[in-house]
């Protein structure tokens, strides 16, 4: 009887200590990632006032690049969220040109500033969330245009594009910079000097070099940084190039450029509307090969399995000395390659098309044997080791668009609906990908726990022309629920968003 009522006291003491742990542990919620709604916005002025937003969890304080008069970033307290308090900005306009990209780790901000003069070396500010004073200024390559930190904070990258000037007589090198936090924030500029002379074998995979008198270096431009979850390599997106750069942060030394290709816009499965003037909206297969040309680009794991996911906006070189973009119609087509060819011209067909007047004339008689367009209009998904296509979204995510009644014909001779940003957030330990789509103004979510085979979840709509696009998991939420930020260029406004 005695030992009966000792291993019933101990019951009962496991059933209360196990309830008091309980009490101690933080639970993470369970979130519906197809139920995301607007729960908060702020207006942070007109276009340009809100670009780009990074997010401190100890300081809950929201940092937002805002580019309307000067060089700001503004600084929202969410600590009572949903209530938002905008605190004094950060005026960096002193310390050079235009602030392109902002990042957080481990109470630092990093400020990726252009300088005063485009074509000159850009910086990186690094401040202090809590006091907002000044940390360091580090010299880094040409137009920093994205800073991020690794997961583990000891290094800061850049993506330094390294535009021309609009007369193209001055081209700098485009570069990637490492800092390495740890050993007082030194630096290394990497160029890609060492890729020319594999240009041949690049280009036959789709990498483009094309700007009036430029050599491979002063050609390629960075675009964006995604970092491996170990913190030891970075993946930079080359969009005017159409490529995707595999950085060593440890040694210091970019590895190889991976070249992307083209999508086949003649296949069913990647049909697109190539006309504004056709008073409908209808996706349909042309002999176009369009190119990649990805903007934002982001890492994420399932399993052993490492993976990169990317937003194919297309961009064109559009200079007052120089401008790629021509219309079908305007093009000699040969006519063996296009038999009926003034039919394909017409406005309601290919003919509004914007496409590269730079490739196509294979044979190199004067008439275009084959139409390389901008754009994937979708995303896509590589095999981070092996750069490998896993995953392309082909009509599908314009399809979703179509479907929700918010397409705008108007851009379907220039790109289709834009996808700009992306990012990958965990919730229910899956991956989710929300991906920006600038000209349909809203955010596509997917569910990635087969990057073979996303699951389209919800569209959410933003503000006007969605720029950055941040998730803020449960665990470093201001209310323990996660957080999507969206900063929307057109409209100056941040909108948040939150799950059931």
């Amino acid at each position: 009887m005695k030992f009966t009522n000792s291993i019933i006291s101990c019951l009962v003491v496991a059933v209360v200590l196990n309830a008091c742990m309980k009490d101690h542990i933080p639970q993470v919620p369970v979130e519906n990632p197809a139920s995301f709604k607007e729960v908060a916005t702020i207006d942070l002025g007109g276009a340009a006032a809100s670009e780009i937003s990074a997010y401190d969890a100890a300081s809950k304080r929201l940092f937002t690049v805002n580019n309307e008069s000067s060089a700001l970033v503004d600084v929202l307290d969410l600590s009572a969220f949903p209530v938002i308090t905008k605190l004094q900005p950060i005026n960096v306009s002193a310390l050079g040109g235009v602030a392109n990209s902002v990042a957080v780790s481990d109470g630092k901000l990093a400020i990726a500033l252009e300088a005063t003069n485009k074509q000159a070396n850009g910086s990186v500010i690094v401040i202090n969330t809590g006091s907002l004073q000044t940390i360091k200024q580090i010299t880094v390559g040409v137009l920093p245009d994205m800073v991020t930190f690794s997961p583990d904070g000891k290094f800061i990258v850049t993506a330094n594009e390294g535009e021309p000037s609009a007369d193209y007589t001055v081209d700098p090198e485009g570069s990637v910079s490492i800092i390495n936090v740890a050993d007082n924030y030194s630096v290394k500029t990497l160029t890609f000097s060492s890729f020319a002379s594999s240009y041949s074998q690049l280009a036959a995979g789709g990498f483009r070099v094309y700007g009036p008198k430029a050599n491979f270096a002063q050609d390629v431009e960075p675009e964006y940084v995604a970092v491996s979850s170990d913190s030891k390599k970075a993946f930079v997106t080359l969009q005017e190039n159409n490529g995707i750069a595999e950085v060593d942060l440890v040694s210091g030394a970019i590895l190889k450029i991976n070249p992307l290709g083209t999508k086949d816009m003649n296949l069913a499965a990647n049909a697109m509307d190539p006309s504004d003037r056709d008073s409908k909206i209808a996706l349909g297969s042309w002999p176009v090969k369009s190119l990649y040309l990805p903007d934002a680009i982001s890492y994420f794991s399932v399993g052993s399995a490492e993976y990169l996911i990317t937003a194919n906006e297309g961009d064109a070189r559009e200079y007052t000395a120089f401008d790629e973009q021509a219309r079908v119609s305007t093009l000699k087509l040969d006519p063996t390659a296009f038999p009926t060819a003034a039919t394909l011209q017409l406005p309601a067909n290919l003919g509004r098309l914007r496409v590269t007047s730079t490739l196509g004339d294979t044979d190199n008689d004067g008439d275009y044997d084959v139409l390389y367009g901008f754009g994937g209009r979708g995303f896509s998904i590589y095999n981070a080791a092996s750069g490998q296509l896993v995953h392309d979204s082909g009509k599908g995510l314009e399809q979703e668009v179509i479907n929700a009644g918010i397409y705008d014909d108007d851009r379907s001779d220039d790109k289709g609906v834009e996808p700009e940003g992306v990012t990958v957030g965990w919730m229910n330990n899956k991956p989710v990908a929300f991906i920006a789509l600038e000209r349909v103004d809203a955010i596509a979510v997917y569910d990635l726990s087969d990057p073979a085979k996303p699951v389209f979840l919800q569209l959410i709509k933003t503000g006007d022309a969605p720029e950055g696009i941040l998730f803020v998991s449960s665990d470093k939420s201001p209310n323990g629920k996660s957080l999507l930020i969206s900063s929307n260029e057109g409209d100056g406004t941040v909108k948040f968003y939150q799950a059931n």
